[in-house]
């Protein structure tokens, strides 16, 4: 059996439909989502685990291995070339 899908109205005015008790809106969620850099690269689980550690730019992403960054949960081995690519364009490589 399924939960029912109701109307919801986010603060900031975005009118949605949701089951369950989660309040997050996602037109705001999808607002949130960067354009360009290399955060844009990768989707929401692996982002989301970046941001969580303070990993929000591409210096801060070349201070770690890629075992650290892949111990990270959220992140999967899908992730890692796109980050590599991101790395090479800005002259920098994963620590060794």
């Amino acid at each position: 059996m399924t939960t029912p899908r109701t109307p919801r109205i986010c603060p900031q005015g975005h009118k949605y439909y949701k089951s369950g008790d989660c309040p997050t809106c996602p037109v705001c969620e999808k607002l949130k989502e960067p354009t360009s850099g290399f955060l844009a690269l990768v989707g929401n689980p692996a982002r989301n685990a970046l941001l969580h550690y303070g990993i929000d730019t591409i210096e801060k992403l070349a201070g770690h291995t890629e075992k650290e960054i892949l111990s990270l949960h959220g992140i999967g081995k899908a992730s890692l070339p796109a980050f590599r690519k991101a790395l090479e364009e800005a002259g920098l490589n994963f620590k060794s």
